[in-house]
């Protein structure tokens, strides 16, 4: 009896070992399957390591710390004209973290419409040391032009946000917004016409020199940074975003029609990896 039982109990677990093997079979992982998407959730590691990273803090800091130590040096020397700073506004003075980070959780991308949306709430925080910086150097007498590619429609809600935080300068008049180009070589011209610009910062480097603009491939743009690798720190004073920018488009060759898909594609191909 305990025999037949035996093998009762080894037939019924090899027939259930023969049914599972029918009806379900081990999950494959394949590449597929683990890929990583660059697009949209890419801008969204980005804003999280602006809002938290106490590196990226002491990025910012650094920066502007540098920046009062050369603009004490360049007041050393006489100028002709007055002095002004020229800065870029989006992630250079004011963060966009929180408008990267809800696109991306929507699974969407950069729009005009809700770009427009963000920044008519005038809700940007400021860029860590950045308002300090402006306004030691106002107290110095320089002034502070606020280059930038957004919007003329944008200028209310955009002179609302500095204004909120006491930015120096922060009327019509110091505000060069984009019109037709987003190249910004032309009203830097025109700064430059009447004031002795003596510090130039911005998060993308086509907000520091015209050398920068017009497409330039990634190749391009960093032998132009070897080329300029002087001015970095010395009158180029840059701010780290991760998030966002013509390093991105480059890779992309600018091809702003190709899919989201598509595009995410390119950017994969791009990553070293072995």
């Amino acid at each position: 009896m305990k025999a037949y039982c035996k093998m009762v109990v080894i037939a019924a677990m090899g027939f259930v070992g023969m049914t599972a093997c029918k009806t379900s079979k081990p999950v494959q992982q394949t590449q597929s399957s683990q890929q990583t998407l660059l697009l949209p959730g890419g801008p969204a590691w980005g804003a999280l390591y602006m809002q938290h990273a106490g590196e990226y803090k002491a990025l910012c800091f650094q920066a502007y710390q540098l920046a009062a130590l050369r603009l004490d040096a360049i007041l050393q020397q006489p100028s002709s004209k007055p002095r002004a700073i020229v800065t870029d506004i989006d992630e250079t003075i004011l963060d966009n973290s929180p408008y990267n980070a809800h696109q991306a959780l929507l699974g969407q991308e950069y729009t005009d419409a809700s770009w427009n949306e963000w920044t008519s709430k005038a809700a940007a925080d400021t860029i860590p040391g950045a308002l300090s910086f402006l306004q030691y150097a106002a107290s110095k007498g320089v002034k502070v032009f606020y280059i930038t590619n957004r919007k003329t429609d944008e200028q209310a809600g955009t002179l609302q946000n500095l204004q909120r935080f006491n930015f120096p300068n922060a009327t019509a008049e110091y505000l060069l917004l984009k019109t037709t180009s987003s190249a910004k070589e032309s009203r830097r011209e025109s700064v430059a016409k009447t004031h002795d610009i003596v510090l130039l910062m911005g998060d993308n480097l086509g907000d520091f020199a015209g050398v920068f603009e017009n497409h330039k491939s990634t190749e391009e743009r960093n032998a132009a940074v070897l080329k300029l690798r002087g001015e970095f720190g010395s009158r180029f004073i840059v701010l780290p975003n991760a998030m966002y920018g013509d390093w991105q488009s480059a890779l992309i060759k600018y091809n702003y029609k190709a899919t989201m898909q598509q595009r995410d594609s390119t950017l994969q191909k791009a990553l070293k990896s072995y």
